[in-house]
C-alpha cells in the first residue's frame, strides 16, 4: 500500500478532505493549547511542583518531535488516508483513557501516546494540503486557512477547561470531547476517497527522512519555524507568570488578566487575515514586516517591563499569525508531493523540540540570571525574535528558495 487511487478527486470528496484537515487542526489545538489551564488545575489537585507540572507540556511536545521525524514518512509510504485514520485512532483511545484514571504517571504515558499520534495525523494532514493544491502560493493560502482553524481551537480549548471547572466538572472531560471528535473524523475519513498521490521516485523509509537534514531548504525553513515557536510558547507558557504582581488601572488589569486569551484571539484573527494579505502581497515582504513587529513587541516588553508587556505581547499574536503556516508551507513546497509527509515530519520535529525546550531555557535563564524574574527569561525570547527577523531579512534580500519554488510550480503546471 503506497498511495490512494489515482483517479481525479471529485469536488465533494475534496471538500470533505479539506474539512477533515481543518477539524484535525482544530482538535489538535483544542487539547494542546489548553495545557496552561490544565497545569494550573493539576498542580493544585495533585500537589505538583512547577517542574513536575511542566512535564504535562513537554511530554507531548517530545513525543510529537519523535513522531514527526521517525513516522512522518508513513504518509508517503502507506498513504495519507491510512496514516490519518491510524493516528486518529491512537489519539482517540488515549483521550478515552484519560476519563478512567487519576494518576500523574499514567497521564504522562497517555500524553506521550497522544503526542505520537498527533505527529502521525498532522504530518499526513500537511501532506494532504500539498495533494489538493496546485502551486506554492495556493499551498500557502490553504496553510494559513488551516492554521486559522487551529487558532480557533486554541481559543475554545482553554475556555472549555474554565467552563468545566466553573461547573464542578473534571478537566479531563475535554479529552472525552476530543475522543468523540476522533470517532467522527475516523468515520468521515473511512468513507472518503483521498486525493491521488504521485508515485515516489525513490525508496521511502526512515533513512530518507534523515537525509533531508542536510537539505538547505528543509533545514532553513525548519530553523525559521523553530525560532517562531520559541516566541509563541514564551507567551502562552510564561506570560501569566510574568504578569504576576502587576498593578495598574482597571483597564490595565483587565488586559493583564486576559492577556493570553487576547493573544489567542488576535492570532486566530490574524491567520484568516493572512489568507487575504498573501493574495496580493509577496510572502517574503509579509514575513519580514511581521517578524519585525514581533521583535519590537518582545523588545519593548523586555526593556520597559510589565506595563508594556500587557499590550505588546498579546498584540504580537496578530503578527505571529502568518509566520508559521507560511514558513511551513514554503518549506514543504520546496519538495515533490511524494516527499511532503517526510519533510512535514522533519519541520514538525524542529518545531516540537523548540516548543519543549524554549520554555525550559527561559525558566533556567530567569532562575540563574534573574533570581526567578521571568522578565529575564523574556530577554531570551527576544533573542529568538531577533534571529527570526534577521532570517526574514536574509530571505527577502537573497530569496534562496525562490528558484526552487518557481521550478516546481512550472513542473506542476505542465503536469509533470
Amino acid at each position: 500500500m503506497t498511495a490512494e487511487p489515482s483517479a481525479p478527486l471529485l469536488p465533494r470528496a475534496q471538500r470533505t478532505v479539506t474539512l477533515l484537515t481543518y477539524l484535525m487542526f482544530f482538535m489538535f489545538a483544542m487539547t494542546t493549547e489548553s495545557i496552561g489551564e490544565v497545569i494550573k488545575i493539576a498542580k493544585q489537585d495533585m500537589g505538583l511542583s512547577n517542574l513536575e507540572a511542566s512535564a504535562l507540556h513537554w511530554t507531548t511536545m517530545l513525543a510529537l518531535a519523535i513522531s514527526g521525524i521517525s513516522l512522518g514518512y508513513l504518509a508517503d509510504k502507506y498513504g495519507r488516508k491510512f496514516t490519518v485514520i491510524a493516528g486518529l485512532a491512537i489519539y482517540g483511545i488515549a483521550c478515552v483513557l484519560f476519563l478512567f484514571f487519576d494518576d500523574f504517571a499514567i497521564y504522562l504515558v497517555l500524553l506521550f501516546c497522544s503526542g505520537v499520534a498527533l505527529g502521525m495525523f498532522k504530518t499526513a494532514a500537511l501532506a494532504v494540503i500539498g495533494d489538493i493544491t496546485s502551486s506554492a502560493d495556493q499551498h500557502t493560502s490553504q496553510m494559513n486557512m488551516v492554521e486559522g482553524f487551529f487558532g480557533v481551537g486554541a481559543i475554545l480549548g482553554p475556555l472549555l477547561i474554565v467552563l468545566l471547572e466553573q461547573n464542578g466538572l473534571p478537566w479531563n472531560w475535554l479529552y472525552g470531547i476530543a475522543a468523540l471528535m476522533c470517532l467522527l473524523m475516523i468515520i468521515l475519513a473511512g468513507g472518503t476517497r483521498y486525493p491521488p498521490m504521485k508515485p515516489p521516485t525513490e525508496k521511502i523509509d526512515l533513512s530518507r527522512t534523515f537525509s533531508f537534514l542536510t537539505n538547505r531548504y528543509a533545514l532553513g525553513f525548519s530553523m525559521g519555524c523553530a525560532m517562531y515557536v520559541g516566541c509563541e510558547v514564551a507567551i502562552f507558557v510564561w506570560l501569566p507568570s510574568f504578569l504576576v504582581g502587576f498593578e495598574g488601572g482597571a483597564m490595565q488589569m483587565l488586559f493583564a488578566t486576559y492577556a493570553v486569551m487576547i493573544f489567542f484571539i488576535l492570532r486566530a484573527i490574524g491567520r484568516f487575515l493572512g489568507v487575504w494579505l498573501l493574495s496580493f502581497l509577496d510572502w517574503k515582504q509579509v514575513i519580514f514586516a511581521f517578524s519585525t513587529m514581533i521583535f519590537l513587541c518582545f523588545f519593548g516588553s523586555a526593556v520597559f517591563g510589565k506595563s508594556v508587556a500587557i499590550i505588546a505581547l498579546p498584540l504580537s499574536g496578530l503578527f505571529m499569525s502568518v509566520i508559521y503556516p507560511t514558513l511551513n508551507s514554503k518549506g514543504i513546497s520546496c519538495f515533490y508531493p511524494g516527499e511532503h509527509g517526510s519533510v512535514a515530519g522533519l519541520i514538525l520535529f524542529f518545531t516540537a523540540v523548540s516548543a519543549a525546550v524554549a520554555p525550559v531555557l527561559m525558566a533556567v535563564t530567569a532562575d540563574l540570571l534573574g533570581g526567578g524574574d521571568l522578565r529575564v527569561g523574556f530577554y531570551l525570547a527576544t533573542g529568538f525574535a531577533a534571529i527570526l527577523m534577521l532570517m526574514a531579512i536574509f530571505n527577502m534580500i537573497v530569496d534562496p528558495a525562490g528558484p526552487r519554488l518557481r521550478h516546481l510550480d512550472e513542473e506542476a503546471s505542465e503536469g509533470l
